[in-house]
């Protein structure tokens, strides 16, 4: 790891890390949840499964920060279920690297298969001693960060994850007009319809910013609102522009593209959308030249609002049950497709409006209104760049490409964008990570 090598520095001679600064290194910690990604990018988790992996990881980072450094607050209390955290026994102890220890063994621990992360965590051990960190850094270090992870995973299993894995099917109703139904070419099943079932962090229930109720389904009124709206995904997706395409493909974020061609299948992953975001954290925490402890702390917030975002979006889409703009369309023209492929689940409202505008407010927050920078996410896709002007602006263009990929009613990205504001804007107030 030639990034480490860099960075080494002596310790002095009682094993103290007074003047360490050798794990102290922002793009080190970016990689490190980048490692993460790869994993929830490789197995298919579902994005909102994939949300959880990086909320107890990038929460188990903050607090190793938060118990080296008295600017920083521990959530503890914060989040109201959340219990006290381990307090460190001793000072000689690197707390960065307790950070990027204990991020790497719970996304282990909250993934598959088993082991995934272990070897990057082994790495990390491995350069401290070659770095010249003393054994005994080394040792209370790997001692604080397993105490931290062993609190953070007991936590964990209280959020209801487990008991959703066995919770009654979704019903999928043919008749019911209005009413979502499997959608080609995957015509899969609804993805997690308990999710809001889910332990939330933040928001006191999944319900608490409930958007406006969608439009009634009614085909038959040309004039009405659901009718126009309808109409306007088909147009839109029959003429769209190269730029259009461009913004439809670079936030598709489709995790399991199901490929039909004939009798041949195959899938294509890319990051989900809660992935792009944790990728864009760590875009926007290098532009903004951000020291190694806030990223860390805005890499833990926005996950927690991306991971809230979710049970809040899924409380919707299964209490509407909204139809797909795709099997509507299919009724007056039985060949049309949209541009990028329908995910399996209701409609409304969009999840990608949703959480990508919980995480521009968090990300404002940090970073501020106006970083402009170069969102790299999809170039290991084949996907071009695009330049970012801001957090909500990048927000605002994800919500719109559900629109042009015809996937999403106009509404659904409106109003998804305007709950997820009010989310984001609510964990930015609510949570206090530093004085």
């Amino acid at each position: 790891m030639p990034l480490l090598l860099l960075a080494a520095v002596s310790c002095t001679e009682k094993g103290a890390q007074t003047d360490l600064k050798f794990f102290d290194d922002q793009i080190l910690y970016c990689k490190t949840v980048k490692k993460l990604n790869d994993v929830v990018l490789e197995n298919n988790f579902p994005p909102m499964i994939a949300t959880r992996n990086y909320v107890y990881a990038s929460i188990a980072a903050f607090e190793c920060v938060a118990a080296g450094d008295d600017n920083y607050i521990s959530l503890a209390g914060q989040i109201k279920h959340m219990p006290a955290m381990p307090k460190p026994v001793t000072k000689d102890i690197d707390f960065s690297l307790a950070a990027l220890l204990a991020f790497t063994k719970v996304g282990n621990a909250v993934t598959f298969p088993e082991g995934s992360m272990m070897g990057y965590y082994n790495d990390l051990t491995k350069q401290a001693e070659k770095a010249g960190i003393s054994a005994l850094v080394v040792k209370n270090t790997i001692a604080f960060s397993d105490s931290v992870v062993a609190a953070i995973m007991r936590w964990s299993k209280k959020d209801n994850y487990a008991q959703t894995r066995t919770a009654e099917r979704y019903t999928v109703l043919y008749n019911v007009p209005g009413r979502w139904i499997p959608t080609p070419p995957m015509y899969g099943t609804a993805v997690e319809p308990h999710w809001r079932e889910i332990r939330t962090m933040v928001i006191d229930s999944a319900s608490q910013f409930r958007p406006v109720a969608p439009p009634a389904c009614d085909p038959k009124d040309k004039n009405g609102d659901f009718c126009k709206a309808m109409i306007e995904v088909k147009t839109i997706g029959e003429n769209l522009t190269e730029e259009q395409k461009h913004i439809a493909d670079f936030w598709d974020d489709n995790p399991f593209k199901m490929n039909v061609t004939g009798h041949v299948m195959f899938v294509t992953k890319k990051f989900s959308p809660p992935g792009h975001w944790m990728n864009i954290v760590g875009i926007g925490a290098k532009a903004a030249k951000a020291d190694f402890k806030t990223t860390v702390a805005a890499y833990a917030q926005t996950a927690i609002a991306l991971y809230d975002a979710f049970i809040s979006c899924w409380d919707e889409k299964f209490r509407s049950n909204y139809v797909r703009p795709e099997t509507e369309i299919n009724k007056i023209d039985e060949n049309w497709r949209p541009y990028i492929q329908t995910p399996p689940f209701p409609s409304y409202t969009s999840g990608h409006a949703t959480n990508s505008a919980a995480a521009a407010e968090v990300m404002t927050h940090w970073f501020g209104d106006n970083l402009s920078f170069t969102d790299t996410s999809l170039l290991e896709f084949g996907i071009k760049n695009r330049e970012i002007k801001s957090f909500r602006g990048a927000a605002e263009e994800a919500a719109m490409s559900r629109l042009y990929g015809g996937i999403h009613y106009r509404f659904d990205n409106e109003n998804g964008t305007i709950a997820g504001k009010k989310l984001g804007e609510f964990i930015v107030s609510r949570l206090k990570l530093k004085k």
